[in-house]
Order: C-alpha cells, then sequence, then structure tokens
C-alpha cells in the first residue's frame, strides 16, 4: 500500500446520517475524499477521534491548518445529501 494511490470507483451521495456518513462530512470539510486519502496526503497512520463515538476529532487542513470537531453530530440533516461517499 506504501507509495501506492488508491483511487475510488464510484461515488454516490450519502441519503441518511450515520456515523460512517459524521466522519466523511468531517474529511471532506478538511478538504479530503476520505481517511483512506487523508492518510496517504498526510502520510499518518491514526486520525485522532474521540474514544465515545468514534468520531473524527482532529484533521490537518492541505494548508497545515488544523480542524477541530465536537464530540457529538456535526452534520446536520440538511448537509447530508452533500456528503460523498466513495466505493473502492
Amino acid at each position: 500500500m506504501a507509495g501506492a494511490d488508491i483511487k475510488p470507483k464510484c461515488m454516490e451521495r450519502a441519503k441518511k446520517w450515520s456515523d460512517e456518513v459524521e466522519n466523511l462530512y468531517r474529511f471532506q470539510q478538511a478538504g479530503y475524499r476520505d481517511e483512506i486519502e487523508y492518510k496517504q496526503v498526510k502520510h499518518v497512520d491514526m486520525v485522532d477521534r474521540w474514544p465515545d463515538t468514534g468520531f473524527v476529532k482532529k484533521l490537518q487542513r492541505r494548508d497545515n491548518t488544523f480542524y477541530y470537531y465536537n464530540r457529538q453530530r456535526e452534520c446536520d440533516d440538511k448537509e447530508v445529501h452533500k456528503v460523498k461517499v466513495y466505493a473502492y
């Protein structure tokens, strides 16, 4: 996997909120497709998560600034349809 650029085969929009959609929302806000792309670009093995909810806690953007996220859900129902779910 090291050095291999993994590209998604297809993409669809999220239809309803879930834990997965919440985390994708956070990655996409920070400028990444998903956790796979984030790890490729930032060369990290672990993503900072809230231990109780499992939601992403902190992400480094491409410009090296940080996004900090709440422990609770941040992706409102009106935002769910904007989230892209990629299949590999």
